[in-house]
Order: C-alpha cells, then sequence, then structure tokens
C-alpha cells in the first residue's frame, strides 16, 4: 500500500476524538464520523468535544461528519466505536462500498454474543479489507492534550504495520509495530477484566501491596492464556500488554478500574447495571474470557472470580475469600 494521507475515525467519543486529534497532528486530513449531530455541531462550531473531552479546545483541523460514506472514503479507517458494537458498525461500512484501506480496530473486547476476537469478527463481516489493532496504555484525555503516549500498532503485514506508524506518529505519539494482531488483541480485552479486580481491591481499602500482587498475577493470567492462543512472548510483556495492564490496573481515569471500586465498596454488579451506567468492557469481556480459557485448558482464577462478581454478584470478601483459600503453587517451574 502507499502512504497513508487520508485518514478516517469512526467514533465520536472521547477515544475517538482523540486518535483524529493524534492523526491531524500527524499531518494526515481526518474524517471524524460522531452518530450524534449535536457531537459534531460542536466540533464544527467550537472546535470542542465538550461532552466527552471537556475542558479541551482543539487547535487541529478536524472534519466531523455524520456521513459514514464520508468518512470511510480514506487511505484507513481507524474503528472506535464499542467492542459490543463492532460487527454492526463493520457491517454498516460494508453497505456503504467505501471501506478499501486496512480497517484499524481500536476496542479493547472480545465479543460477547460469540466470544471472537474482534479480527475474526471483521474477517466475517469486511472480507477482503485487511485488519489491524491499535492498542497499548493511553487514556483519552492524556492523548487529546498531546501527553507523551506510545501504543502498538498491529496488522497482517510489516508494510501495512509500519505505514499506519508513519501516518499517526507526532512528537508526542509513538507507535511500534507489529503482526502479532491476536497477541495484541488478548492483552486489550483481559486487562479491562483484570482492571475490575484490581480496582475492587482499592475499593475496598485492602492496600498497594494487595494491588500489586494481584496485578502481577493478573499478568500471569494473561500471560498463560495468550501463549496457549498463540500470541507472541513480546507482545503480552509490551506496550499492547503489560504496558496496558499496569495503567488500566492502577488508575480512576479507567472505566474498568472505577467500576470495580465501586464493586469493592460494596455495590452489586446487578445494582450498578440495572441503574443504567455505562457498563465497563471487562463486565462483557469476563465470561467470555473464563470460557476462552477452558477451551485452551488454561487456569484463569481471577477473571473467574470477576465473573462471578458480574454475573452472580459475589461479594467483594467472598471473592477475596475464595482467591485467597486456592491451593498454594509454585511461581516457577521445577519446583
Amino acid at each position: 500500500m502507499g502512504a497513508i494521507k487520508t485518514v478516517g475515525v469512526i467514533g465520536g467519543g472521547a477515544w475517538g476524538t482523540a486518535l483524529a486529534l493524534t492523526a491531524a497532528r500527524a499531518g494526515r486530513d481526518v474524517c471524524l464520523w460522531a452518530r450524534d449531530p449535536a457531537i459534531v455541531s460542536d466540533i464544527r462550531a467550537r472546535r470542542q468535544n465538550s461532552r466527552y473531552l471537556p475542558g479541551i479546545t482543539f487547535d487541529e483541523d478536524l472534519n466531523a461528519t455524520n456521513s459514514l460514506a464520508e468518512a470511510a472514503d480514506v487511505d484507513a479507517i481507524l474503528l472506535v466505536t464499542p467492542a459490543q458494537t463492532t460487527r454492526a458498525m463493520l457491517a454498516a461500512l460494508k453497505k456503504t462500498g467505501k471501506a478499501r484501506g486496512p480497517v484499524v480496530l481500536c476496542a479493547k473486547g472480545i465479543e460477547q454474543s460469540s466470544g471472537k476476537l474482534l479480527s475474526k469478527v471483521m474477517s466475517e463481516e469486511l472480507p477482503g479489507v485487511e485488519p489491524g489493532v491499535l492498542s497499548g496504555p493511553s487514556f483519552a484525555d492524556d492523548v487529546a492534550r498531546g501527553l507523551p503516549t506510545a501504543v502498538t500498532i498491529a496488522a497482517t503485514s510489516t508494510k501495512t504495520a509500519l505505514s499506519l506508524c508513519e501516518a499517526l506518529q507526532s512528537p508526542s505519539f509513538r507507535p511500534y509495530a507489529s503482526i502479532d494482531i491476536l497477541g495484541t488483541q488478548i492483552g486489550g480485552a483481559l486487562k479491562n477484566v483484570l482492571a475490575i479486580a484490581c480496582g475492587a481491591v482499592a475499593g475496598r481499602k485492602l492496600g498497594a501491596s494487595a494491588q500489586a500482587a494481584l496485578t502481577a498475577r493478573g499478568f500471569a493470567e494473561l500471560s498463560r492464556l495468550g501463549a496457549a492462543m498463540g500470541a507472541q512472548s513480546e507482545t503480552l510483556t509490551g506496550l499492547s500488554g503489560l504496558g496496558d495492564l499496569v495503567l488500566t490496573c492502577s488508575s480512576t481515569q479507567s472505566r474498568n478500574f472505577s467500576f470495580g471500586m465501586r464493586l469493592g465498596e460494596g455495590f452489586m454488579a446487578s445494582d450498578l447495571i440495572s441503574a443504567g451506567g455505562k457498563l465497563a468492557e471487562g463486565a462483557y469481556s469476563a465470561r467470555v474470557a473464563v470460557k476462552l480459557a477452558e477451551k485452551y485448558n488454561v487456569e484463569v482464577p481471577i477473571c473467574e472470580t470477576v465473573a462471578q462478581m458480574i454475573d452472580e454478584d459475589l461479594t467483594i470478601d467472598d471473592a477475596l475469600n475464595t482467591l485467597m483459600a486456592r491451593p498454594l503453587k509454585a511461581e516457577t517451574a521445577g519446583i
């Protein structure tokens, strides 16, 4: 493929707007699609997305639109809508007949209804279009403000991965190329589940030692499942694996961590869900991650416990008792 000069960003939320700004800073012509006409008007009239990025005014020139066909008629597409809407959005992109270049999946999750990674969903809905994945330790607000950020961009070919990195690189945004699409997705999906567990520990005020231990043991789960599914070890220990896990498991800027904190404070998942708030992506992915682990015969006790907290209203105290009462095991081989 040639140089990427035009970029379409599908999704007018915080992350979509932040990535649109990133592409503009890298010198690309950017078309940002948002479903809500009010967001399009806000960006056009005031150079702001006050609903999702309050207090930030853009210097960059973004072409905001409600036309999906217009946003898809570009050299590369960044799909930045929630993971559970990915299939529907890909089907809508196909209907435009415009999606020709790589489509980069920027949501972090696993399709709940099928248990499939989003790249598999894309192969079913947009066959023949090359998939990409963007993942790593990145909060939308930081990226929108131009604070230093590094991410992984994976594609099926080295050429495409490098072209995408070049298209988005700026002094404050450093992408690293990869061809491990599978591993890049696994890290992004599982860290959301593990962040709920770490948030619950923080909400219960169990201390930094417990939070660090849970993060480390969570990374062991991520690594075991990733390896069993065929991910490269360098990916799992890199930005989209360990890097994203550390960020998401330690900050209230993470929706998943904040959701876990509410559980740790004594709220039941069913109450939080019925209250109508936006559900954290890890809540969708928890049970799916457990089913994947069963398929590959991998133990994921932390993910299993989070799934029970989401699906069965397991309390934080019962969850901790379950984890702490597990049989003793060696951390290294040979013992």
